[in-house]
């Protein structure tokens, strides 16, 4: 499965380094996406979140947005989109992509159903 798994990781963040770690515990390479640095684009966040089955609001960090007043209760999703992705710092972490799914790193254990 090696360069077919992508990693929405924050290295400053405990439970991303976690889930970083149980990917690469398990063989695979994953592609890292330093995603503070390089946010997904509105259609990539789009696509994510269908593989999650979540809305927006579901992977927003609640005390970020806040701090960046992103609030989620005045935005219709495609707006709360293009809020996180010009806020990344917002958008809940780790996510973990595969071709046809994706799962959040909280716990890191969670993302071992789609690996």
């Amino acid at each position: 499965m090696s360069g077919q798994v992508t990693i929405y990781h924050n290295p400053r963040c405990g439970k991303s380094r976690d889930t970083l770690k149980l990917i690469e515990d398990k063989g695979i390479s994953p592609t890292i996406v330093d995603y503070l640095k390089e946010p997904p684009s509105a259609a990539e966040l789009a696509r994510i979140l269908g593989l999650l089955g979540k809305r927006p609001a579901e992977i927003l960090r609640k005390k970020e947005a806040a701090e960046a007043g992103v609030d989620p209760s005045s935005l219709d999703d495609s707006a709360l989109i293009a809020a996180m992705v010009a806020n990344p710092m917002v958008i809940e972490r780790p996510i973990v992509v595969t071709a046809t799914k994706a799962a959040l790193g909280r716990p890191p254990e969670s993302v071992l159903a789609i690996l």
